[in-house]
């Protein structure tokens, strides 16, 4: 299949994004880390923004648009009602993570993550000065929930307000939670006295299995999801997100203020994804599954040492590279010495991620192809 989204020469990447992906790392450095794709634009967005620019429509937003583009897609989509009463237009996934982190614990409570996970929640947690507490996802990927229960325990003995931050589905392991451990998961908080914080970002880009909003499950209605457009349609540059409250959750809304850093264009930009962007998506899910596929092609031809499972979400592979001999950070070795830059794994898990690395496959087959290419040339360590 000709690809129509993910189709960028290496050449005319360079040439026409300047984001953070392209820029950090210097011209001669193919860059596959930080998790934007290199995309052609869902067209209903560009027009959405450009059409504002032209007709000067530049002012602040309107959240309840995004509210109800958001439960339309997600009644369609998932079978899940979204109820607008109980969402809250953020400015973006992980400042709303934070801002309802600081409302359900208390100043000197404890979040427990499960790594390896998306590295921000480390540096949000240590940004809000709450206690981190780990309680790491298995050998296989999934949710350790004897691990999280254990957590849960040790965290509710010290009488705080603590909360369990969720990567559904998995950042950086791609893991689609089940219906089964999602609702194990929500029994061990309401046990415990834990509120879930679920960041569900990931959620439009399943490959295999069915994502399950955390909200949905029995029990889960004490949890707050915060979703976006933005993973999904590639709009990170177009800042908004929504949180959404169980109807057991600690608070419906948030206040007012926090409605105020979602851009107008973020608002418009995700309204058009959601509401006219799903051919575009489903275009996109099967670019992103055939990469899924060829990076195991590539690494089996150029870097047999490397264990990786294709991922059920995301477009991102986490790659077990403890047998290359490079290593405890193989990907500072394969940006200095192949210029191509992939994510340290110990920015996921300081202890368990010695030896992994995060590629982002969202970008061409040739990208793909010239990238690893280059990773399989250099030499382990002595």
């Amino acid at each position: 299949m000709a690809h129509e989204i993910l189709n960028l020469s290496l050449a005319e990447a360079r040439a026409t994004h300047t984001s953070v992906k392209w820029t950090a790392f210097g011209p001669e450095v193919i860059p596959l880390w930080v998790a934007e794709m290199d995309a052609r634009p869902c067209e209903p967005v560009v027009r959405a923004i450009s059409q504002a620019v032209q007709r000067g429509d530049t002012g602040y937003g309107w959240g309840p648009r995004y509210a109800d583009a958001l439960r339309e897609f997600a009644s369609e989509t998932w079978g899940w009602d979204v109820p607008p009463g109980r969402t809250t237009i953020v400015a973006d996934v992980m400042i709303g993570v934070a801002e309802v982190l600081r409302e359900v614990t208390d100043a000197d409570g404890a979040i427990v993550v499960s790594s390896p996970c998306y590295d921000s929640f480390h540096g949000f947690v240590d940004m809000l000065h709450r206690a981190p507490v780990d309680a790491p996802l298995t050998a296989q990927g999934r949710l350790d929930l004897d691990a999280i229960g254990s957590a849960f325990e040790q965290v509710a003995a010290t009488g705080r307000r603590c909360a369990y931050l969720l990567s559904n589905p998995q950042n950086p392991t791609g893991a689609v939670h089940t219906v089964v451990e999602l609702t194990r998961l929500a029994q061990l908080a309401n046990q415990f006295g834990i509120t879930v914080v679920s960041d569900e970002i990931h959620a439009p880009l399943v490959h295999e299995g069915s994502y399950t909003p955390f909200l949905t499950v029995p029990g889960g209605s004490t949890g707050i999801t915060v979703i976006a457009a933005s993973k999904a349609w590639n709009l990170a540059a177009l800042k908004a997100a929504a949180v959404v409250t169980g109807a057991d959750a600690p608070f419906a809304t948030m206040h007012d203020v926090h409605t105020h850093g979602a851009s107008h264009f973020g608002i418009m930009a995700h309204v058009a994804a959601f509401t006219e962007g799903r051919p575009w998506l489903a275009q996109l899910k099967r670019e992103l599954d055939e990469n899924r596929r060829l990076v195991s092609t590539l690494l089996a031809e150029h870097l047999p040492m490397v264990r990786y499972t294709p991922p059920d979400s995301t477009y991102l592979a986490w790659l077990d590279c403890r047998a290359t001999g490079l290593g405890d950070d193989p990907a500072t070795r394969w940006r200095t010495e192949a210029k191509v830059a992939l994510s340290p794994g110990i920015n996921y898990a300081p202890d368990a991620g010695r030896g992994f690395a995060r590629l982002n496959f969202a970008t061409s087959p040739e990208i793909l192809t010239e990238a690893i290419t280059r990773m399989g040339a250099v030499a382990p360590s002595p």
